[in-house]
């Protein structure tokens, strides 16, 4: 029967090492007033060539479908 606690004890001993930067992460996430990221940049507001090039691509197909 030792070995059943012993297994028990650091079972749980490995599951708390596995989840405690989950922990930390909720734990930062709902302080008051606080990110857990940090100062982050809107997606979608910085330019981009890659962006640019794929909204010219799509405006061009549609504009081709369109005349059909």
């Amino acid at each position: 029967m030792g070995g059943v606690t012993e297994l028990f004890v650091v079972m749980i001993l490995i599951a708390a090492f596995a989840f405690a930067p989950l922990g930390y992460f909720i734990y930062r996430f709902t302080k008051a007033g606080d990110k857990p990221f940090g100062e982050i940049e809107p997606h979608g507001d910085s330019p981009s060539a890659v962006n640019d090039f794929a909204e010219k691509a799509i405006k061009f197909v549609q504009d081709k479908l369109a005349k059909k």
